[in-house]
């Protein structure tokens, strides 16, 4: 099968009666017989609004069911879904209409201020609201009502092609505009079918989508990887109830970005240290320490094996059981790097983490640490069909049917980016082992080179300081062209609260932490912890802490929680001066 949709209609039939799509407690289930008999009412309203192959629909909505049909009823039309930040302001919108031409625009009635804010000079014509229907504004139910006494769904989906655009992804545009990537059914096949062959799964599986689905993560990893698998998807539309519904879906594969990592970590640290009872604080311990041991032992010996089996089953399995992590199978970590440690440590825990490496314009994955050959501190081998290459100057380069078809009406980059030969330039340097490891250094154009010509990686720096300080939310290091290396500073609201209780500051907000001594010689420590373990040259020598919080899609931050270093360094020249002074 060549095409989502073929796949799609086959796994659908092969399970009718299981559940595909959910929300926590079961709130709302959507069956695969469900599902495809929406997927044919919706595509055949849309095809009565004039969608047709070749034309583009937005979306934009929270992680809720709906995404799932809509978005796979406008590829049984041979058209192409994409969607937009929940977060963008009408500008943005304006901006990735423009470009994708969509004349159909598929929205919660939260976000319908922002679209039809942001459709002016656009080709839209129809928005549909999937809650009520406003004036002006077309109801999924009657959308779903439609008859097209001509359209044809059978043939429709069936006379898609392989290279049919599935979706577009519209990039950080952490240098510029956002460039939209046009990802085919082939490409995207060969992602999923290639990750499963590392990973396996099947409708057995359980996976939780609270990432944008704007983003390719989202899309690659449970989206198309559903349709191929028959996994069940539950879909939680507020990312700060992830943590809750782990312990409520017990998924068997869990995939998150490093904080939602390192915020696990320091859960179970804090849990620990909070512990009264003596014994069991000791024996919790003891049990991650020999975790430890096992996982960093190359080849453990039996004494170490019946050890660390004991301590699991006394004190690590019921401690995953308490965070929901007991049926886990497989837990990836992608979209900015994790440090070593932090690997290790949930590894520790009977949670096998891997991580890997990818970009929107390799459908979200092109490398992954196998669970049975996991080196930490790496993005593991290239996954099978995936071809890779260091250029002379360390950039990593990448070749595969998973690559790009290419950039919407931008083929000047794309013929930057692809060269003659198929490789896509990433922009990423990296390293690579004898056997293919990759180590992930840093974008190119954000490596740090300082006053002595010494080149360092900002987010290496970054990553190793915020992994053991949770208070810090949001770090940047600054030292281009610099004597020694600097940081601002933004505190981790959730966090910064819980220390203001413990610490009698209850109630302060976060521009008042900011000024607190107490936060501040905590931060101090934190960062002092991070230095330790970093090159004297890399180390952090002095901060400040910034009395706000960057939201993404904000000046300061991409709708992927990526930073955009320019205009940071320009909004806080005053404050990066005054470190220096």
């Amino acid at each position: 099968m060549s095409t989502l949709c073929a796949v799609f209609q086959a796994t659908a039939a092969q399970h009718p009666d299981l559940v595909a799509l959910r929300t926590p407690a079961d709130g709302v289930t959507v069956t695969w017989r469900e599902y495809a008999e929406r997927v044919r009412r919706i595509a055949t309203g849309l095809a009565a609004l004039g969608v047709r192959r070749g034309d583009t629909v937005a979306l934009m909505m929270v992680n809720r069911p709906e995404f799932h049909l809509i978005d796979t009823a406008v590829f049984h039309l041979g058209a192409t879904p994409f969607s937009l930040y929940n977060t963008s302001s009408p500008e943005q919108l304006q901006f990735q209409v423009g470009n994708a031409g969509n004349r159909v625009v598929v929205c919660e009635e939260q976000f319908l201020p922002t679209v039809l804010a942001g459709r002016d000079g656009t080709a839209v014509e129809h928005v549909v609201c999937l809650d009520d229907a406003p004036e002006g504004t077309i109801g999924l139910a009657e959308l779903e009502a439609m008859a097209d006494p001509d359209f044809d769904f059978e043939a429709t989906w069936r006379a898609v092609e392989p290279d049919d655009v599935l979706t577009l992804i519209y990039t950080s545009g952490t240098t510029g505009p956002p460039k939209g990537v046009e990802l085919s059914h082939r490409n995207m096949l060969a992602a999923v079918t290639a990750a499963a062959t590392v990973l396996p799964a099947d409708h057995n599986d359980r996976i939780i989508s609270f990432l944008p689905h704007a983003h390719v993560a989202d899309r690659w990893g449970t989206h198309y990887t559903q349709i191929v698998t028959g996994l069940q998807v539950t879909c939680v539309a507020n990312r700060r109830a992830v943590l809750a519904a782990v312990v409520e879906t017990r998924p068997t594969i869990f995939g998150a970005v490093p904080q939602v990592w390192y915020n696990i970590r320091a859960g179970v640290e804090a849990m620990i240290a909070g512990e009264i009872d003596p014994a069991r604080k000791n024996a919790l311990t003891q049990a991650i320490r020999l975790g430890l041991d096992y996982v960093r032992s190359a080849a453990p010996d039996e004494q170490l094996r019946a050890r660390h089996k004991s301590a699991d089953e006394r004190m690590l399995a019921p401690l995953r059981a308490m965070i929901g992590f007991d049926q886990i199978r497989y837990a990836l970590c992608g979209a900015a790097p994790i440090t070593a440690d932090a690997v290790e440590f949930i590894n520790a825990l009977g949670i096998p983490l891997s991580e890997g490496w990818g970009m929107s314009e390799v459908c979200g994955l092109a490398t992954l640490n196998p669970p049975h050959a996991n080196r930490y501190g790496t993005c593991g081998p290239a996954i099978p069909g995936v071809e890779l290459l260091l250029a002379p100057d360390g950039e990593l380069l990448v070749r595969g049917e998973l690559v790009m078809k290419g950039y919407r009406h931008d083929t000047a980059h794309a013929a930057a980016a692809v060269d003659a030969e198929g490789w896509l330039h990433t922009g990423d340097v990296a390293t690579m082992d004898p056997d293919g490891y990759v180590r992930i250094i840093d974008r190119k154009k954000e490596l740090i080179i300082n006053a002595s010509g010494k080149n360092m990686s900002p987010s290496t720096i970054e990553n190793t300081i915020r992994a053991g300080c949770p208070l810090i939310g949001q770090l940047v290091v600054i030292g281009d062209n610099r004597p020694y290396n600097v940081a601002l500073v933004l505190l981790e609201p959730a966090v910064a609260q819980g220390f203001a209780t413990a610490n009698g500051l209850a109630g302060a907000e976060l521009s008042e932490l900011a000024g607190s001594e107490a936060v501040r010689a905590a931060v101090a420590e934190g960062i002092d912890a991070g230095n330790q373990r970093l090159s004297r040259v890399e180390q952090v020598k002095r901060f400040a802490i910034l009395p706000t919080w960057w939201e993404p899609g904000c000046p300061e931050l991409t709708h992927t929680l990526k930073l955009r270093r320019g205009p940071i360094a320009e909004r806080y020249a005053a404050e990066i001066e005054e470190l220096y002074a």
